[in-house]
């Protein structure tokens, strides 16, 4: 269960708890035969957790509003958002930029 991605470990979880295939395809929102592909492909061995480390789009397209001196204000009225949103958002992407400049560093240092 070590690399499962959220909710893989929450259908393990509720799996072990000893809920039928209904009632967990029923609490995640997807069918039984879905839920069920889903248990079969946990069932394949993983050599490391998935990467999501590159910023997605929208935390992009942030990134290079802010970077042209929108306020967050500006790129909030732009998408459609709140300026929060924004911020989380921006947050977010500096976050991710770290994590791949951190991988970076740890691969070059390992040759």
């Amino acid at each position: 269960m070590e690399h499962f991605r959220p909710l893989e470990k929450r259908m393990q979880h509720m799996r072990d708890e000893g809920l039928d295939l209904q009632e967990i395809a029923k609490r995640v929102g997807h069918s039984p035969e879905h839920t069920e592909k889903i248990f079969d492909w946990m069932a394949i061995p993983r050599q490391r957790p998935p990467t999501k480390r590159k910023p997605r789009p929208l935390e992009t397209r942030v990134l290079a509003m802010r970077a042209a001196g929108e306020t967050h204000e500006q790129v909030a009225s732009r998408l459609r958002r709140g300026p929060d949103f924004v911020r989380q958002v921006e947050g977010l992407a500096h976050f991710r930029l770290g994590l791949e400049l951190l991988d970076k560093s740890h691969a070059g240092g390992a040759k």
